[in-house]
């Protein structure tokens, strides 16, 4: 019987998702259950060399349990999402993967402002993620983060046009697209500064492609983030997320990334 062990995303990297966040990674693991496999779960402060899993499903984002992940990975565990992945899917390594590879990012200077977001990590806390009228607040929320000892900071002048939420599974054809307003749900409520959606058309299937790319230049299965789409359909993509709670697909993604586990289980056999 093949051993799956689930390490939970510890809470200060799932601001107002805990619940959420278990939700997507429990559903897949009801699914494996079902499936035959022994499935067992961890907290990632809790991970320790000594678990055994041959499949390891992880949210994991401290670099303590990332090391584990990594030395698990080596002795031939198989681990979703890598954890050199995960590592990669930092705000400023995904800014410079996206700009050295041509995908659609954000521009650099505009005239509606700017977004200011921590580099190093993923958004902790309220104040990880900042939107600046002009250069003056720019300039001053630079500062404020340094004074909490940030320097690697991703600044983006602000793209007008809808938010559009996008979520995936390489490999297995699993790709959806949401609007915040789809479910009510907002993590930091800055959706409120491009306000409602005018839900411009935008071509799909090019945002997949896109999305695909980028998952496969920063090396994670399970992926999820944002994009501005302006009114002539073309898009800026703002965010790009190892594993996300899926919470608009759960049930659908948990398919998805249960026939990602089987499926490479059965392709390491042959």
């Amino acid at each position: 019987m093949t051993r799956v062990l689930k390490v939970y995303r510890a809470v200060r990297f799932s601001p107002n998702s805990v619940g959420r966040d278990r939700a997507i990674i429990d559903a897949v693991g009801a699914l494996l259950e079902k499936e035959g496999y022994y499935v067992s779960s961890v907290n990632e402060e809790n991970l320790t060399a000594d678990d055994d899993a041959e499949v390891i499903l992880t949210m994991a984002r401290s670099p303590e349990a990332l090391a584990v992940l990594k030395a698990k990975e080596l002795e031939g565990r198989r681990v979703i999402n890598r954890p050199d992945g995960i590592r990669a899917c930092r705000r400023s390594t995904v800014d410079t993967l996206m700009r050295a590879y041509g995908l659609p990012a954000a521009p650099q200077e505009g005239d509606d402002g700017y977004w200011l977001k921590r580099g190093d990590e993923a958004a902790q806390c309220r104040d990880d993620v900042t939107y600046a009228r002009n250069a003056a607040e720019r300039d001053a929320a630079l500062a404020r983060f340094r004074e909490r000892g940030m320097e690697d900071v991703v600044t983006t002048a602000h793209v007008k046009g809808d938010l559009v939420k996008f979520y995936g599974v390489s490999g297995t054809g699993f790709f959806m697209t949401f609007y915040p307003d789809d479910d009510g749900y907002s993590k930091f409520g800055d959706e409120k500064v491009n306000g409602r959606p005018r839900r411009y058309r935008f071509d799909a299937d090019k945002m997949k492609s896109d999305a695909e790319r980028l998952a496969a230049l920063t090396r994670v299965d399970v992926y999820g983030g944002d994009c501005i789409v302006r009114d002539d359909g073309s898009y800026a993509i703002i965010d790009f997320n190892d594993w996300p709670s899926f919470s608009r697909c759960k049930d659908t993604a948990a398919e998805a990334i249960t026939f990602k586990v089987k499926s490479d289980e059965s392709t390491s056999r042959q």
